[in-house]
């Protein structure tokens, strides 16, 4: 018998997609054993609305960008595509749909632990993928028994946002093909 298919849903905003992300990524990848890594850019993040992210189309773009040459990952609009908030239930709804047979593994920042059962429709999510805790601090924190890929990295899209807007430099942090498109479309500048 074939084993199902292990796919990964990596959710949100991804504003902008950093090396951070990737390298977590292809961790759990790894040493999940996943056929396929789907980033997955949030239309409007129910977690997020105090602060608007980029226009859809250019995070849907530096994503592309980003993994371009990455075996494995792919990226999809289907929450950009959705009216309304994009929650996790629907995404995932989606992709069980579509990927017959699949086990799907859902992607939770360690930021995201505290309010994970504030999620909409969160004990029917918990029943439809696994969740798996991405952590890029030094300390972990409670998983509650979750798995937990981890690497230490001290990268985030506050920092690199903060970074253009005072005009400093953002080279290493994330792939040159999305500094260019930060570059194109003067993303993050306060002028």
């Amino acid at each position: 018998m074939i084993p199902p298919r292990k796919i990964g849903l990596y959710g949100g905003s991804f504003d902008p997609i950093h090396h951070g992300h990737l390298i977590l990524a292809r961790t759990a990848r790894e040493e999940l054993g996943l056929d396929r890594i789907v980033f997955i850019p949030a239309g409007i993040s129910p977690h997020k609305l105090d602060r608007p992210p980029a226009p859809a189309a250019i995070r849907c773009e530096m994503v592309a960008a980003a993994i371009a040459d990455e075996p494995g990952f792919t990226w999809s609009d289907t929450e950009i595509r959705r009216d309304g908030p994009s929650f996790a239930i629907d995404t995932v709804r989606e992709f069980r749909s579509a990927e017959h047979g699949a086990e799907i593994f859902y992607f939770i920042g360690e930021d995201n632990l505290p309010a994970l059962d504030t999620w909409k429709d969160i004990e029917i999510l918990k029943t439809l993928c696994r969740f798996v805790v991405l952590a890029r601090g030094i300390e972990e924190e409670n998983t509650g028994g979750l798995p937990v890929i981890h690497r230490v990295i001290d990268i985030s899209s506050t920092d690199i946002r903060n970074r253009v807007a005072t005009g400093r430099p953002v080279r290493y942090l994330l792939p040159e093909s999305v500094c260019d498109i930060l570059t194109r479309e003067r993303l993050y500048r306060n002028d």
